[in-house]
This record gives structure tokens, sequence and C-alpha cells, in this order.
């Protein structure tokens, strides 16, 4: 009896033992930030210093805290990163070549290590180099990977981004060790997100598996524990309900990672996906959850042990100190983009009872988002140019937010369409205008009926034309009538036939119209038009389509979606009698301008 009582003493105190030498590894994650620092939506009910009095979700004050207090918890082996696109969105991101802010306050937060996504290239290479400049004169920063990302020897365009990975800035892979742990990083650009990135050229990125087994192996030799790839590349579910997608390849290809952190694609991954061995998780968008991977470690066994998505909600109260940043930089932005257009970071704009949205992974068709959008696009340039235009066009792919009730200000309508840049300091893609004939304009609604149906990013919101498509007719034979719709809306017929020569215009910002100039590629060769100024002549040089935006002032004034979008908003009737606009209640309703013949 007295040896089975200390058989069991025994085994107790191994146990014990074993459970004390166990190692906890947390590590937090973010994907597609995109600049958000303040919750949405709107920002006007954002209060993320007080907990339980609104219904705003992100917020880097409350990401800032939910660290902290894991940190905490967790004072050993604990890391912190993000897997691409953390900038670009919002209107933070738009003085960031001058004043540097995002990154040192990632590193501030807790962020050990952030990778570049697509949208990091949004306004070319030098332009990055700079915002990389403009922070490390503000302060640290987080670790910075760009694991398959090539230098061109033979183009200066990339020379600033090349310095600086000579310097360290940038790096291919990092080791971290901490808690006894030694974790290896490495990250990737995936292809759909290197194409759609035309301006990180001149750069170029070499094959995610093949970079990636080269990663691990290097990683392995250098004794690494845990081996983390930070991939923007992404994963999504199938319609059939099975996961796939370049994250999903990549697990299946390459031995030896431990997790994929992903990112690009949006998505939603509740509970983790083990593919191979590998662990992939991804958090959606734009801060509205971070990433908890727990693992345990026992001497050489290290064992996955819990996954979850934590909130950022109203729950959370968040970090005073980073937040008072933020206000700080909100003062920042007002004075150097706002102000000189007569507005404040929170000057109310219009207000809505109802969500207008648009759905890119659902009905497309029933967007209430793109038409508004549309709309303002031709209001505003018909009232700020003499010539006007018969159509104007934006495509769901860059419809970046939606609008939900409550009162909108310029933050919040620059969240919807804050992509790219132009030749002036004022964020945004210029108005481009290029004419084409009717049978030119039936070719190029025919394409992007076939389009849409592969990329959701081609889907096209029109404003000034409405068309009628027979959806069981073959390749190019759909579109069966167009209609211009007056500016005292009647409507014109327009003749698709090869003898009208008439001209209509077409006015999208200047990224999108370039796709009407490869139209004669997306079609294999089956149709091509030709881009023309409004004289006929063939447009060979896309800057010269740039609008006007005020005529009366010496040299070119660029026109911004943003702009058009919080001008025509202001116009509208304040139905309550609050001073403040109401969003027109024609768009509480899907509004089509594509419509297909029922038989």
């Amino acid at each position: 009896m007295k040896k089975q009582f200390l058989f069991f003493i025994a085994l107790f105190l191994t146990n014990f033992t074993s459970i004390l030498a166990q190692e906890k590894i947390v590590i937090l994650h973010t994907n597609d930030l995109h600049s958000r620092l303040e919750g949405y939506a709107p920002e006007s009910q954002y209060t993320p210093l007080s907990i339980n009095d609104d219904s705003t979700r992100g917020g880097f004050s409350r990401i800032a805290a939910i660290i902290k207090k894991e940190k905490a918890s967790n004072p050993e082996a604990f890391f912190v990163v993000d897997a691409g696109d953390f900038l670009m969105g919002t209107l933070f991101h738009t003085v960031e070549a001058d004043n540097g802010f995002q990154l040192p306050l990632m590193k501030k937060m807790g962020y050990d290590i952030v990778c570049l996504g697509n949208h990091e290239f949004d306004f070319g290479t030098e332009k990055l180099a700079k915002i990389i400049e403009s922070s490390l004169e503000n302060g640290t920063l987080p670790e910075i990977l760009a694991g398959n990302m090539i230098f061109n020897p033979k183009d200066v365009r990339d020379d600033g981004l090349e310095e600086l990975s000579m310097r360290g800035f940038i790096k291919k892979t990092f080791i971290i060790e901490r808690g006894g742990i030694k974790a290896g990083f490495f990250s990737l650009l995936g292809k759909n997100a290197v194409d759609v990135a035309p301006y990180a050229k001149p750069l170029t990125f070499e094959r995610q598996v093949r970079y990636a087994r080269k990663a691990v192996k290097e990683l392995k030799i250098k004794g690494c524990d845990i081996i983390i790839c930070l991939s923007h590349s992404g994963l999504k579910k199938s319609n059939d309900g099975n996961w796939e997608g370049e994250d999903f390849t990549l697990a299946k290809k390459v031995k030896g990672i431990d997790i994929i952190i992903s990112g690009h694609t949006h998505t939603v991954i509740d509970k983790p996906l083990i593919v191979n061995g590998t662990l992939i998780v991804q958090t959606g968008e734009y801060g509205r959850a971070i990433g908890r991977i727990v693992f345990s470690r026992n001497g050489k066994d290290i064992r996955f042990e819990n996954y979850e998505l934590i909130p950022v909600d109203d729950h959370i109260q968040g970090d005073e100190e980073t937040e008072k940043a933020i206000d700080a930089q909100k003062l920042f932005i007002s004075e150097r983009i706002l102000e000189p257009f007569g507005m404040k970071y929170d000057d109310p704009v219009a207000e809505t009872s109802i969500i207008i949205d648009i759905n890119q992974q659902g009905d497309l068709d029933k967007s209430n988002l793109g038409p508004l959008v549309a709309d303002a696009i031709r209001y505003y340039i018909n009232n700020h140019n003499s010539s006007g235009t018969d159509i104007s066009m934006v495509s769901a792919g860059v419809i970046r937010d939606r609008i939900t009730p409550g009162i909108q200000t310029p933050a919040d309508i620059f969240r919807i369409m804050p992509l790219g840049s132009g030749k002036d300091n004022v964020p945004g893609y210029p108005f481009s205008k290029l004419y084409v004939t009717g049978k030119e304009l039936k070719n190029i609604l025919e394409i992007l009926l076939v389009a849409r149906k592969s990329d959701p990013d081609y889907y096209c919101f029109f404003s000034g034309m409405r068309a009628e498509y027979d959806p069981d007719k073959g390749l190019l034979k759909k579109i069966k009538k167009i209609q211009i719709v007056k500016p005292d809306g009647t409507l014109e017929n327009v003749d698709f036939s090869k003898k009208n020569m008439r001209l209509y215009s077409i006015s999208a910002n200047s990224y999108m119209l370039e796709f009407i100039g490869i139209i004669k590629k997306k079609s294999f060769g089956l149709i091509n038009v030709v881009p023309k100024n409004e004289k006929g002549e063939k447009v060979t040089d896309m800057s010269t389509t740039i609008i006007d935006i005020d005529e009366n002032k010496p040299g070119l004034e660029e026109g911004k979606e943003w702009l058009a979008l919080i001008e025509y908003l202001r116009q509208m009737k304040d139905e309550n009698g609050n001073g403040i606009p109401d969003i027109d209640k024609k768009y509480h309703q899907p509004i089509r301008s594509i419509i297909p013949i029922i038989h």
C-alpha cells in the first residue's frame, strides 16, 4: 500500500513538473487594416475611451488595449504581427509620405513585424520608400518583411526601397528569440496581389512556393523552433464550400511551415484551417477582429492549443495614449488635406437611416451604393466642366466601404473611394474622359458582362445610360438596347451600327478608364475599342484625357471621386430640419443601369 502511494506521488510530481515545463507561445495577428485607425462606422459614433455606448468596430486604440492586456498575461513568448495592406484606405494614409505616423504608432502599440501587401505600393515604389523614410524620422518601426520581392538593377524607381533593404529596414526573413522560443518569420506577396499592384513596377516577385521552400530551409538551418509565414496571398471558399486559393496551395506544396498568417482576400476564418500539418488563419479586414493563436512547447514538442478571433468592438476600452496620438494626427490631416476645401475631419456631410452598401461576394445587382457613386461622378463633372459627360461609370473594385446609418463625416465618405493619387497634392485618382462610338460602347458593355462573371471587380455601375441585354444570347450578342439619359431625364436611343460615327463621352477615374484601352486583350482579339478625344482622334497618352475640373484657374485642376461624392451628398435635401442633408430615398433601393430581358 505504501509503495502504491509513493508511486502515485511520483506520477503526480512527474506530470506536475511536465506541466511547469510547458511554455506558452501566443501570437496576435491582423491583416488588411487599410489604415483604419479610427473605428467605424460612422466615425461620428466612435467612442473608444468609453464602453457599451456605440456599435462601431475596429480602431487602433482598442487594438492597442488588447495587445497590452495580452502581453501582461503572456510576457515571455508573445508576438504581434500583420499580414499586409496595413496602409491605404482612409484619410490617414494621405499624409504618410510627409508625416510617417502609422508605422511608428504600430510599433508603440506592440507590433513586432509587418509585411508588405499590394496596397502598400498604391503610390508607387518611390513614394513607398518615402513613407518608410518619413516613418523612420518619427520613431522606431516594426520589422518590415518583403520576402519574395526582387529589385530591378536596371531601373532607378526601386532604388529607394533597395537602399532601405541594404540598411536593414526591409528584410526577407526575421528571427525573434523570446521566452526560450526561437520564432522564424518570412513573408510572401501572392500572384493575384502582384497582378493588382501595377505601381509595384519595376519590382518583380519570386513564385511563392519556390521562395517559401528556400525560406523554410534557411530558418530551419538557423534552428528556429517555429516557422511563420506572413502571406499576403489569401484563400476563400469555392462555390461548393471547399477551401481554395494561393495559401491553401502553399500549405499543400511546402512542408515545414507551422503557421500561415494570411491576408489579401479579407476572409474571416473563425476556426483555423489545417492543411498538411500547417495552420492557416486570417481575421477578415479593417481591424474588426484580432486573431489569437496559442501553442504550447514541452521541450522540442510544440503543439497547437487554441485559436480565437477577438472582436474589436465597444466592449473594449481603448488605450488613451494611442487615441491621443491619433487625435493629434486628425488635426494635421484637417489642416493639410481638408481645410483647403473648407472642411474639417469631423464635419457632418450627410446622414442616412439605412445601410447603403455594395457586396462584392453577394449580388451586385442589388447594390444601392454603386449607383449613388456613379450619379455623384456625373453630377460633379457636369457641374464643373463645360463639356460635361454623357456617361459616368465606376467599378465595384474601387468602392472600398459602405455607408451605415448615422451622420457621415468627410472621413466616412473618403473611405468609400480612397484609392490612388494624381499629380496634385490631393489624394485620389483624377477623373478622365474618353469618347467612343455607339458600336464601341456596345462592345465595352458586352465585355464587361463577361468579365464580371470571373471577377466582381469588373462589375460596373453607370449613370447617364441604361441598357438591356439578353442573357440567353451568345458572346458579344447580348446587348440589345442602349439609351442615353439626357439631363432633363428623357431617353435617347443609341445607334450601335457601324455607320453611326457619333461619339459618346464616358468618364471615370483614370485608373478605370485604362481598362478600355485593353479591351482587345480581354476579348482575346475579337474586338478592339479605340479610345478617342472629343475630335475623334486616337488617344495614345492617357494623361491627356484628364478632366479639368476648374477651367477658370490656370493649369489643370484634377477632380476626385471622394470630393464628388461629398458635393453630391451636400446638395441633397434636409428632410428632418437638423441642418444635415439626408441621402435621397431613391437610393434606399437598388438602381440597375444594365437590365436583363425577361422572356
